[in-house]
């Protein structure tokens, strides 16, 4: 199997990858080669890269193109049906369901963390509580020894700099996820920014990277910023993330034991559309991600190859989200997920 991915402007070395892979028992044939092009979201891209390079060992003869363009451009390109598959960090709405011709499924594929990080001279833990965060977001705190940053920080010499905020310059689902964790802890942000993949951002200086890799980037060559990415990123590309405030009262840093914990007790619908705004346990901004596949495809080689990528995913697969900070899909929904595929997509 060729799997190649493309990241456009990452930090972390991931940008292609491609993998030619025989075939397993744990499938069976498929008559042709064959191509399958997805794009979407960047959240995911460090383990859907990972799955490029362990899926080989099952399944030959099929090239699967993902190009990491941002969930905005995987739910547009799924509704102009112009990829065989589309990514997500933010599920698609019912208004945006209604425009897929052909139908759509969403795969929950994974879930994890967005890092808030940060570039602080001098500031190696930085905690940001649940007025400050939405505060700084919005534009309410721009200094960086603003009093309620101290408060939050006691004995932290926090230097008189600009807040210089990184924000995402395409549409992002990692962005939905720390907009709609903002929206629900703030209603001063909720009404002035809300939860949106491409909000409108009230922020004076604000500045814009492309994808989580262009955010992590211009944050790490930027003192004074801050940002938010998906944990992974934060990890490989050696930025501080900061410990923010959970619903408990907690400050928590993003790791996969505190993405767990928050993710422990989501229930999922029979459509597998979460938002997750404020858990109450463990760190409060994580999310999951999709990926949409159409209910038919004209190709019936091709629908064949869809339901045998979504059952490699959300089995096989699994095991490798723990490698990269994600947190798994639970088996029993893995298994309705793989079942609602098999019996739908034609």
């Amino acid at each position: 199997m060729n799997f190649s991915i493309t990241v456009f402007n990452r930090v972390v070395t991931t940008s292609v990858v491609t993998a030619a892979v025989a075939f397993g028992p744990f499938f069976a044939a498929i008559a042709q080669a064959l191509t399958l092009n997805g794009a979407g979201a960047t959240f995911p891209a460090p383990l859907y890269e990972r799955y490029a390079r362990e899926i080989k060992k099952d399944m030959p003869d099929m090239t699967i193109n993902y190009q990491a363009i941002g969930s905005g451009g995987g739910v547009n390109q799924t509704i102009a049906g112009t990829v065989d598959f589309g990514a997500s960090d933010a599920a698609m709405t019912d208004a945006e369901i209604a425009k897929v011709k052909q139908g759509v499924i969403l795969v929950p594929t994974a879930g994890g963390a967005v890092s808030v990080v940060y570039n602080v001279p001098g500031v190696n833990n930085l905690k940001l509580s649940r007025t400050t965060l939405p505060g700084i977001f919005s534009g309410q705190i721009t200094k960086w020894n603003d009093p309620k940053i101290k408060a939050d920080n006691p004995g932290v010499n926090l230097p008189n700099l600009p807040i210089k905020a990184v924000v995402r310059a395409d549409g992002s689902g990692t962005t939905f996820i720390f907009t709609n964790h903002l929206s629900n802890i703030s209603p001063y942000f909720k009404g002035r920014i809300g939860t949106s993949k491409s909000p409108s951002w009230t922020l004076s200086n604000a500045l814009k990277g492309k994808g989580n890799p262009g955010v992590a980037a211009l944050v790490k060559r930027t003192p004074g910023s801050i940002g938010y990415v998906e944990y992974e990123y934060a990890n490989k590309n050696n930025l501080k993330s900061a410990q923010v405030q959970n619903k408990k009262g907690e400050f928590v840093a993003p790791s996969l034991q505190s993405a767990n914990a928050a993710l422990a007790s989501v229930s999922f619908p029979s459509n597998y559309r979460v938002f997750i705004g404020d858990p109450g346990q463990g760190y409060p901004i994580v999310g999951l991600t999709w990926i949409m596949v159409y209910k038919n495809y004209k190709d019936p080689a091709k629908a064949q190859a869809v339901k045998n990528l979504v059952k490699w995913i959300l089995t096989k697969g699994q095991q490798f989200n723990d490698d990269l900070n994600y947190t798994s899909i639970p088996s029993n929904v893995a298994n309705d997920v793989i079942n609602t595929v098999n019996s739908s997509v034609k």
